[in-house]
């Protein structure tokens, strides 16, 4: 048997976590899964498209309970994507599952032309995101998918920071009239603190704070909101955090608000430091005419290490500790 993986936050982090009141749940993956089949029980129209990845996607009980409801295409990302535009156009609310790093470079083309430019409310799932495959390389890690999907008009781009941003954004998804990209890992994620209701292109705020802000996105936020609290503890910082699961359409409103506040800000994310939510930031920022302190934090543009996701994490500073030396060092220029 391998050995259990590494655990996502250190000691101090669990710690901080504890004393935050904050509570482990599941991972947002299983939150999808029983979101889509409760959705599956009130509408038949409900249908998931699968690439070989019924059992990675939990999409098991949805089989089970449901088989006229899902459609294995095998491992074939093209044409799973290309069957979930056309049930799409035909009326029905399509899910199309398969690991990020497939369904975002292998389909491309048929997300750009089949979904995107034919405006077929596809929901496109990515499961297993950012290094959620760990050890199985840079072949299996989606560090890519906000950049494209950037690129290409017409398509949300969603990643849920813990499993009520996931709920929420399943539903959502659900009834949204334009394509969707939902994006999930595998690592259990604790409940945030409650930061009123969820809307595709509006933050969370999670933590006030006029020193400085992290705006974070996905599996970062909890690692951002504890670095806030460290902050405060040790440096006297007041720290603002920023859950932003709508990469795109993205609330320009909080994230300039935080740029006019704050004397610094960083931006956090599993996923490249080119192209995603932190250039996004940055472009804003500077097309407003703000000069502030800035970073971004995330995956360079290097070979990544090979090892688990909270491994890699670590190594690159996406972490508690990680995150609160970036800003202490960005603050002291």
């Amino acid at each position: 048997m391998s050995a259990p993986a590494p655990s996502m936050h250190s000691a101090a982090a669990k710690t901080r976590a504890e004393k935050l009141g904050l509570r482990l749940e599941r991972a947002n993956l299983d939150e999808f899964a029983d979101t889509l089949l409760a959705l599956a029980r009130t509408d038949a129209n409900v249908v998931a498209v699968t690439s070989d990845s019924r059992g990675s996607g939990k999409l098991g009980p949805f089989g089970q309970q449901h088989p006229k409801q899902i459609v294995e295409m095998g491992i074939a990302e093209q044409n799973l994507v290309g069957v979930a535009a056309g049930l799409a156009s035909a009326g029905k609310i399509v899910f199309a599952v398969s690991p990020a790093c497939f369904l975002t470079a292998r389909a491309l083309e048929q997300i750009k032309n089949d979904v995107a430019y034919s405006d077929n409310p596809v929901v496109l799932v990515g499961i297993s995101a950012g290094v959620s495959y760990g050890a199985l390389g840079s072949t299996h890690h989606s560090l890519h998918d906000f950049a494209v999907l950037r690129a290409i008009h017409n398509v949300a781009i969603v990643a849920p920071a813990d499993n009520f941003e996931t709920r929420e954004a399943v539903r959502l998804a659900a009834v949204a009239e334009t394509p969707v990209y939902l994006r999930f890992g595998k690592a259990p994620l604790y409940r945030l603190p409650s930061a009123g209701t969820f809307e595709l292109g509006r933050a969370r705020l999670l933590r006030p704070g006029s020193d400085a802000a992290f705006v974070a996105t996905g599996e970062t936020v909890i690692h951002a909101l504890l670095a806030a609290d460290f902050l405060k503890e040790r440096n006297g910082i007041e720290c603002r955090v920023l859950s932003v699961p709508s990469i795109r359409p993205l609330d320009t409103g909080a994230v300039l608000d935080a740029a006019r506040t704050c004397r610094a800000l960083v931006t956090v994310e599993e996923h490249s430091v080119h192209g995603g939510l932190g250039e996004a930031c940055a472009a804003l920022i500077a097309e407003a005419g703000l000069a502030r302190r800035f970073g971004i934090a995330g995956l360079p543009d290097e070979d990544t290490v090979t090892g688990s996701q909270a491994e890699i994490f670590r190594h690159y500073g996406l972490t508690m500790e990680g995150l609160a030396e970036k800003m202490t060092g960005l603050m002291s220029r």
